[in-house]
């Protein structure tokens, strides 16, 4: 195997490593927002909840004033 065979080899080698930890870096970024997004999320979803619970069910919404 000749010099510049085996220095192309080794270049691209440590491209391939400098690419692997940068995407290792961005899948790392998404899984963070990805569990803060979950976590609000079910925030939310309990929010949501609770106002629901909240509101009385027994009366119709649209009711019309007693002045009509």
């Amino acid at each position: 195997m000749s010099d510049d065979r085996l220095i192309a080899i080794e270049s691209k080698l440590a491209h391939q490593d400098q690419l692997l930890l940068e995407l290792n870096d961005v899948v790392t970024e998404q899984q963070a927002r990805i569990m803060q997004l979950e976590q609000l999320s079910k925030s939310l979803i309990d929010r949501v909840r609770a106002i629901g619970d909240a509101t009385p069910d027994d009366g119709p919404v649209d009711e019309r004033p007693p002045h009509y």
